[in-house]
């Protein structure tokens, strides 16, 4: 899976705002290759098929279709998600997805069988906890170094993105909403560190029915919020150990720390999960201060994209990928059972688990040309 002959021929279903950041990296790795791009809209579709070499612009049927399309890159809307990888999959071609995996469990659940059916692989964003950020962290904590967990804080705040999206209306619909939106980035850390989640509490809230466009040619432009926009949670993981959870588009500013983790020995800062890199601190209760860490885990240098090389080198060596349907599939339970539980106002058991997934050595690199 070294060179472009034994690539993973990949089709682009969605050429939206996400796409640069995928199409810009892809084409940088050995054993990946992007051969078509399709979106509803033809003349965008157009437009980013002619910045990548090799590839040629359809639409998503006649993508699904082609010959030469392994895998399907799914980047469409949360809403289209399932829609498009069922499609994929009937087509008998592997899925990577934007995250969340679907709009909900049920969906999930049949797409996971359905690509077990078929006899294809099931990927899904975030890939950045595979960087040298969140890897490094878990290194240490592997390492023993802060002993045992106790627990962990996670917390995203933003004013919401209408403030800089042309088109958010997606983010406040179902699907969408903080937990949805930053969630998986946060959750799927937390599980690559921590391992999975057995029970949750949570509440959440409304606070505003509408929001304005703040950008673009729409500014302006009200519309409705028909999701929760602040939501707190405590997640019990299966070890034992208890993560604080709070995500929100309601909080103007905010000190509060992306991640931390306490052990009995130690705690240990991780950056934002929303990127692949980011220096790791650890507090030892000797040394009454934090240190730096430096990298010890992690594939340098990735960007989005990497989680579709990460299945495509496991997929040429018949091992397990990092960044796969199961996990996403686990973090979606979480989030969902947190709304069951905001909304029940009783504490929830979480029906999935997942294996965590395996650590990513020091200085590794995922293929590149």
């Amino acid at each position: 899976m070294g060179d472009e002959v034994n690539a993973l021929r990949v089709g682009v279903v969605g050429a939206g705002q996400i796409s640069g950041q995928y199409l810009t990296y892809l084409p940088k790795l050995g054993n990946v290759s992007v051969t078509a791009i399709a979106d509803l809209d033809a003349d965008r579709a157009a437009a980013a098929a002619a910045g990548v070499p090799g590839a040629r612009a359809t639409d998503p049927a006649g993508l699904y279709a082609a010959d030469d399309v392994d895998l399907v890159l799914n980047l469409t809307i949360p809403a289209a998600h399932a829609e498009v990888a069922r499609a994929a999959i009937a087509a008998g071609k592997h899925v990577y997805g934007e995250k969340p995996l679907a709009n909900g469990t049920a969906e999930a659940r049949a797409l996971l069988d359905a690509a077990d059916e078929a006899g294809v692989l099931v990927g899904c964003a975030p890939d950045t906890v595979l960087g040298t950020g969140v890897q490094t962290a878990r290194a240490v904590l592997d390492a023993g170094e802060i002993g045992t967990p106790v627990g962990a804080s996670a917390f995203m705040v933003t004013p919401g993105h209408e403030r800089w999206h042309p088109a958010p209306e997606f983010y406040y619909r179902p699907g969408g909403g903080p937990l949805f939106d930053m969630g998986p980035y946060y959750l799927t850390a937390l599980v690559t560190l921590l391992g999975p989640v057995r029970r949750v509490v949570g509440m959440s809230s409304t606070p505003r029915a509408s929001r304005v466009i703040g950008s673009g040619p729409r500014a302006g432009t009200e519309f409705a919020v028909e999701v929760a926009t602040h939501v707190t949670g405590i997640l019990e993981h299966e070890d034992g150990a208890l993560s604080t959870l709070i995500m929100s588009f309601d909080v103007w500013q905010g000190a509060l720390p992306r991640i931390e983790v306490y052990g009995m020995e130690g705690s240990l800062s991780v950056p934002d999960p929303n990127g692949f890199a980011g220096e790791v601190r650890i507090f030892r209760a000797e040394a009454k201060e934090w240190d730096p860490v430096p990298e010890r885990g992690g594939y340098r240098d990735a960007a989005r994209g990497c989680g579709v090389g990460d299945l495509a080198r496991a997929f040429g060596q018949g091992t397990a990928h990092r960044a796969n349907g199961r996990l996403a599939y686990h973090v979606l339970d979480v989030m969902e059972s947190l709304l069951t539980a905001a909304s029940s106002g009783r504490s929830v058991e979480v029906a999935s688990t997942c294996d965590r997934p395996a650590a990513v050595p020091a200085g590794a690199r995922v293929e590149e040309r």
